[in-house]
């Protein structure tokens, strides 16, 4: 399936470029969620016309990113979770708890913009996350797991 993808996606393409997907990524991720067209005449015209618009969108979301990154330099988080006595805690802290900590602390952060590369947090002591905040902009954040007893 060929198609043209109206917005950058990492490891396939930027905004214009015409890419061959398997059918099934195409349909139930790429067209639905409004990332790419299917590569026809029609819709390669419609695309040419709307590049511009595109573009400049593209790049409005790259500038708001940055931003975001700015104000996130500095930013240590602390999360207090019940824990044993060797430090393993009881449960684990997920992208959500990760989210809403950054909401705390005056950050508005979608829980999908949250990237735990070892999966859920499982212990105490200090972690880096990394918030995904645009396909060409990563944060690292330090993160401190409290145990309570």
């Amino acid at each position: 399936m060929e198609v043209i993808l109206l917005q950058k996606i990492a490891n396939l393409g930027d905004i214009g470029d015409r890419v061959r997907v398997r059918p099934g990524y195409g349909r139930n991720y790429l067209l639905p969620g409004g990332k790419a067209t299917l590569a026809t005449a029609a819709n390669i015209a419609r695309f040419e016309a709307r590049r511009v618009e595109l573009e400049s969108r593209a790049a409005s979301d790259l500038d708001t990113a940055r931003t975001r990154a700015n104000a996130l330099a500095g930013l240590r988080l602390s999360i207090t979770a019940k824990a044993g006595s060797e430090g393993k805690l009881f449960g684990s802290i997920s992208t959500a708890d990760i989210a809403e900590a950054c909401g705390a602390a005056g950050h508005r952060i979608e829980r999908a913009e949250v990237r735990l590369p070892g999966g859920p947090v499982r212990s105490a002591g200090e972690h880096v996350i990394t918030l995904h905040l645009h396909s060409d902009i990563n944060v690292e954040i330090p993160l401190t797991v409290i145990a309570e007893e």
